[in-house]
């Protein structure tokens, strides 16, 4: 190769060369991510805490507790430190091909910008709590922190937290009155309206998942150590973090639990503020529990997984496709200017078609899988984000 020559840029990685942790982390979450966003469809009802509607029910009000402690607020962190894992391994893999560095930003840039607009539209057509646009600006400061330290990773890291949990917690601190106070559309029956009203609020998701950038970075740090690429040189670290960051989530999510189970009610505007931003710090500490514990069942299955774990894992490499999977099958049947079951399902119901749809995706992704086929998303992502690129498509 002269010195005027590139290397050709190298496509996404082929289903040979992945590895299970991630893969399986992300299609664990989506049902996690399923039963949390399913709960924003209900509508009809008074408003609570979190925007959760107020359940008289026993059944409903304890689901509504387990939501809120061990779901709400937890699976979007994990897939942020995933979707940084991704990044990190990407311009790896590009340096490794001998790509010069700036022709590999340059790419993941405009992977990032394709990604805000998958994420608009999906906002648009289905559900404006889409958290792709996040990712994709997110992705512009991966690609700029490359040059950036371990140790400052972290510092930054830390530092983000505590602002962002202070923001997501002044969002949530007014008490409830009823009425809702964002995702209006999802509970308006005018389809039109509704698609109007959809890209503002799309732009205030930013505000209520602020932390997740801490994840961001603490998943950049991760990647850089393969944590998640070779668990077994690092098992008592994930050790450690699956114990105590899901007893931190626990811990920290359960008074919001309470007070949306109705079980609990806070004293004060700035009591709700501090169970608020407690529950956000928490939540990345639940989402990075998550993914340590996830990466030790990999460990545990090894190089001879079953068919559930491998289909499970096809869901999470094809996760793109099967969350908006999900936004398409939530909007058809919970919206009122659809079939509006989400006029009449509890939280409880609601929760039970979250998973009955995540386990139709899993289906759907492994027979994908075994006949050699990418996602829909993925594929279109991928031609986008390529097209003209000179890059050498593996898988």
């Amino acid at each position: 190769m002269s010195l005027n020559e590139t290397a050709p840029l190298v496509g996404p990685v082929s289903a040979r060369d992945r590895v299970l942790a991630p893969d399986l982390a992300r299609g664990l979450m989506l049902a996690l991510i399923a039963v949390a966003n399913s709960v924003y469809y209900l509508y009809g009802r008074p408003y609570g805490v979190r925007q959760h509607i107020v359940e008289h029910g026993l059944v409903d009000r304890v689901v509504s507790v387990v939501d809120v402690t061990l779901v709400d607020g937890r699976a979007y962190p994990m897939f942020a430190a995933l979707f940084a894992f991704g990044i990190v391994r990407s311009l790896r893999r590009q340096r490794d091909a001998g790509v010069p560095e700036a022709e590999a930003g340059r790419l993941l840039r405009r992977r990032s910008r394709w990604l805000i607009a998958f994420g608009f539209a999906h906002a648009v057509l289905l559900f404006p709590g889409d958290i792709l646009g996040l990712y994709g600006v997110l992705g512009f400061l991966l690609v700029a922190l490359t040059r950036v330290s371990d140790r400052a990773l972290l510092v930054a890291a830390a530092a983000w937290l505590v602002v962002g949990a202070a923001v997501q917690g002044f969002a949530q601190m007014m008490p409830p009155n009823g009425e809702r106070t964002f995702f209006w559309s999802l509970e308006t029956a005018d389809a039109v309206e509704a698609l109007a009203l959809r890209p503002l609020e799309w732009l205030l998701v930013p505000v209520g998942n602020l932390a997740i950038g801490g994840a961001v970075l603490v998943g950049t740090w991760a990647a850089r150590r393969g944590v998640l690429t070779d668990p077994a040189a690092h098992r008592p670290l994930l050790v450690r973090t699956a114990v105590g960051g899901l007893v931190a989530a626990a811990a920290g999510g359960l008074p919001v639990g309470l007070a949306v189970g109705g079980f609990w009610e806070p004293a004060s505007v700035p009591a709700l503020w501090v169970v608020s931003a407690l529950h956000a710090v928490t939540g990345i500490a639940g989402g990075l529990g998550y993914a340590a514990l996830i990466g030790l069942l990999a460990l545990r299955v090894g190089d001879r997984p079953g068919p559930v774990v491998r289909a499970i894992a096809a869901v999470g490499e094809r996760s793109l496709s099967c969350y908006l999977f999900q936004s398409v099958v939530f909007a058809a049947l919970l919206t009122p200017w659809a079939l509006g079951l989400g006029g009449t399902l509890g939280t409880a119901g609601v929760g039970l078609l979250a998973l009955g749809t995540w386990l139709v995706s899993v289906v759907l992704a492994d027979l994908l899988r075994r006949a050699g086929r990418r996602g829909p998303a993925e594929v279109l992502l991928r031609r986008l984000t390529y097209r003209g690129r000179g890059g050498r498509m593996s898988g």
